[in-house]
């Protein structure tokens, strides 16, 4: 497995395993199938209700817990210094560990910086390894790294070979903050990815599927992806992208692919803010 280096000298592995829309009750086995491909790095969150499950496999699996990297997300719903504070304490408790790898702040709304205050303090405290967010678009991601004193060390995105997400970059560098890919095969409005014919040309000069080098173009671009699948020969296809190399050409033929550079959820829109304020604020 190849790691990237976040800010803070963590080492952090470029492929994971996500659990978004896993339903609770088939957490544990697809967790524990994912670890038993080799995964390490599994990404969860308190509003995806499956913590537990994800605790649950990795307390069975026998496998070191330094050896793991454990992300999961305070929700708007726990928003603010004292709510987050509690949320991660009982993410601690559902997850069976006494700390997490990489915390992040799921959506940009509600008080993320009373929620950053605690995650700062959980950083400082050993609960957590690294903090960061999620769903940041460049604008409103800015002006949060500005101003707090630890700066986001990922932006966890939309991003994939239809959706780039390469005009955030400069903003993300200048901070020092890695980008992480939700959604790297597509799914949520984005579909063609697996069937492309153009990644599936590219693979076939490697022996390779279009899913194959989709997250291989992530991860040479020291983007973190996290494929999901409830299907084990699937996972085991996912994690099999470090035997082969894309060459430029190749990078450069799928850069061409993108349609939604910024992703297909607009998560600045009035709309969409009020349903998460209203719902869970």
């Amino acid at each position: 497995m190849q790691n990237i280096k976040l800010s803070n000298g963590i080492e952090m592995p470029v492929l994971g395993y996500g659990v978004f829309q896993v339903p609770p009750q088939e957490a544990e086995r697809c967790v524990s199938d994912a670890l038993s491909v080799g995964y390490r790095l599994i990404d969860t969150a308190q509003a995806y209700f499956n913590e537990e499950g994800v605790g649950e496999a990795i307390a069975k699996s026998g496998i070191k817990r330094e050896e793991l990297f454990l992300v999961t997300k305070v929700w708007v719903s726990n928003a603010g210094e004292e709510k987050a504070a509690k949320s991660i304490d009982e993410s601690l408790r559902k997850l069976k560990t006494d700390y997490i790898d990489l915390l992040l702040i799921h959506q940009a709304y509600g008080d993320v910086f009373g929620s950053w205050r605690a995650m700062e303090k959980a950083y400082r405290d050993g609960k957590v390894r690294a903090i960061g967010v999620s769903n940041f678009q460049a604008a409103r991601f800015f002006d949060f790294a500005h101003y707090v004193e630890v700066k986001p060390m990922v932006n966890q995105l939309q991003c994939n070979a239809m959706i780039q997400q390469q005009g955030i970059e400069p903003e993300l560098a200048a901070f020092g903050t890695k980008m992480m890919a939700w959604g790297p095969l597509g799914g949520q409005g984005v579909d063609g990815i697996i069937k492309s014919e153009l990644l599936g040309g590219i693979g076939a000069k490697y022996g390779k599927t279009a899913s194959q080098v989709a997250l291989r173009w992530l991860t040479q671009r020291g983007i973190v992806a996290i494929p999901k699948s409830s299907h084990k020969e699937r996972m085991e296809q996912n994690f099999n992208i470090f035997d082969f190399t894309l060459t430029d050409e190749d990078m450069a033929q799928i850069a061409t692919m993108n349609q939604h550079d910024t992703g297909t959820i607009n998560f600045t829109d009035p709309q969409f803010v009020k349903y998460l304020i209203e719902t869970y604020g």
